[in-house]
């Protein structure tokens, strides 16, 4: 079967699937403003238990990164990024999400070299880049004198 560029596009985008966009951002926005309301709700919760900002805050860091990675592992997580899209990449979630995932998938390789290989395959470089700019920074700081607070 012979076909021309402009034939090849043609018969694409009759068989293509067209995206809703607007319907897609907004359950985008609606799902990842409840993912975000739901770390508020923590947080205001642990404060009014008279816990101060930095360990309450702290505490709803570690409380949404464990219900990321409980999510992930229940296959809950994955089920709502179907509807939710761009929504279900709220940088917190997101991240144990993209860490856990990979995990499961390698879970059949054995636990170090499945396991322990893939958990860092798409988290990895982010917390490289993470530790190494906190090193760069902290020797910055350090060399200059600089005061931060």
């Amino acid at each position: 079967m012979n076909m021309k560029k402009e034939e090849y596009k043609n018969y694409s985008e009759q068989l293509s699937r067209k995206s809703p966009l607007v319907k897609d951002c907004i359950k985008a926005f609606l799902i990842g403003g409840a993912i975000c309301t739901v770390g508020q709700l923590i947080l205001c919760s642990l404060k009014k238990t008279g816990m101060s900002a930095e360990i309450a805050s702290a505490l709803t860091s570690v409380s949404m990164i464990f219900l990321g990675a409980l999510f992930t592992g229940l296959n809950l997580y994955d089920k709502l990024a179907k509807h939710a899209g761009a929504g279900t990449i709220v940088p917190i979630t997101g991240f144990a999400n993209s860490v856990v995932s990979p995990a499961i998938e390698g879970k059949t390789e054995g636990y170090v070299m499945g396991v322990g290989a893939k958990m860092f395959t798409i988290a990895g470089p982010v917390i490289v880049y993470g530790v190494i700019s906190s090193v760069i920074a902290g020797l910055l700081i350090y060399m200059f004198k600089i005061n931060v607070m």
